[in-house]
């Protein structure tokens, strides 16, 4: 069964290629409690249907995240509305949960799969 999670924030690089710009994504269960996905393993999660996520935009325009291959065959998360970069995820406000500072726990943080 498939699981649909909003993305409501993503972890940004400094890179300009459209697989190597977003190094993360996050989101909140109905719970309340935080979770992230690498880049790499939500691009593994939509491959396998284990997980759908999607944005929602101002006036609950709501967007599909699917996975895109660039030229070089390289695998990257965008929206169904966007073109060869993901500029509807890079909207999306920069998450500052505690998992992705210096001083994070590793291991101490919710992940979609588990």
């Amino acid at each position: 069964m498939v699981r649909y999670l909003r993305i409501r924030s993503i972890v940004k690089t400094e890179r300009t290629d459209a697989h190597e710009r977003i190094k993360a994504i996050c989101g909140l269960l109905p719970d309340g409690s935080h979770w992230t996905l690498t880049h790499q393993d939500a691009v593994s999660q939509v491959e396998n249907r284990t997980c759908a996520f999607y944005i929602e935009r101002l006036a609950d325009k709501r967007y599909d995240v699917i996975v895109a291959m660039d030229f070089h065959a390289h695998k990257y998360l965008k929206t169904d509305a966007d073109r060869d970069q993901p500029d509807e995820l890079l909207f999306l406000p920069t998450c500052h949960h505690v998992v992705h500072t210096s001083y994070a726990v590793p291991g101490r943080h919710f992940t979609a799969g588990a």
